[in-house]
Formats: C-alpha cells, structure tokens, sequence
C-alpha cells in the first residue's frame, strides 16, 4: 500500500469545520478577556502603589474605543459560546444540532454586538469620544 505524504502547503491548508472556527475564536477570546483583565489590575497597582505615568498610559490604553470594541466582542462571544455549550452539556439530545445551534449562537451575537459596536465605531468617525 503505498503512503500519501503531504506537502507543506497541504499541511498548513485549514481543513477544520465551523466546530474549529469555534473552538478557536473561543480560546482567543478568553484569552483577551485574561489579557485586558490583567492590564487593568497592573495600572490599579501602577496607579496606587507607585504613583507611575505607566498606569495613566495602561488606562489610556484600555479605555480608547478599539480596545472597548475588541473587549465587547470577546466578553460577548466568549459568553454566549460559553452558554451553547453548558446547554449541549446539559441536554445531550442537542448535541445533533450542533450545526444550527452555531448558527443560532452568530444570528444572536451579531444584532447584540453590532449595533453597540457601530455607535462606538461612529463616535471614533464623527469625533465624539
């Protein structure tokens, strides 16, 4: 039996499904969460303790409308991923919709994040911080 043995390009080609976007973009929001909680707490240290620009820097930084957009997004997707899956857990019978529960998750998340996104976005366009 001869062996199949892939390339480089065939290797690095994506060939996961929705459940992978999903899976991932869940990994990465949690980790954006983690990294944006964590930055808030070092410019509270920064801040009392020490007194040091770094912590009116980190706060800039923090507050400004991208990173409030990118916080939004990854607090919201992480918590409605987060509340899919409790929902497949709890009532295995779903776990055959898994597909359009996906889809249902995205026809939810998309109105709830766009709407405040764009009045954010709008705000960084018009002038109005």
């Amino acid at each position: 039996m001869k062996q199949h043995r892939a390339g480089l390009w065939e290797t690095l080609r994506y060939q996961g499904g929705l459940g992978a976007v999903v899976w991932v973009l869940h990994r990465i929001t949690g980790l954006g969460i983690l990294l944006l909680v964590s930055m808030h707490v070092m410019a509270a240290f920064f801040m009392n303790a020490l007194d040091d620009p770094i912590s009116t820097t980190l706060t800039r930084w923090y507050q400004s409308p991208p990173v409030q957009v990118f916080v939004y997004f990854c607090v919201l997707y992480h918590a409605l991923n987060g509340l899919r899956v409790l929902v497949e857990d709890l009532y295995p019978p779903l776990w055959r919709y898994h597909r359009e529960l996906i889809w249902l998750q995205w026809a939810m998340f998309i109105p709830i994040f766009g709407l405040p996104a764009f009045f954010i976005i709008r705000g960084i366009v018009v002038g109005n911080p």
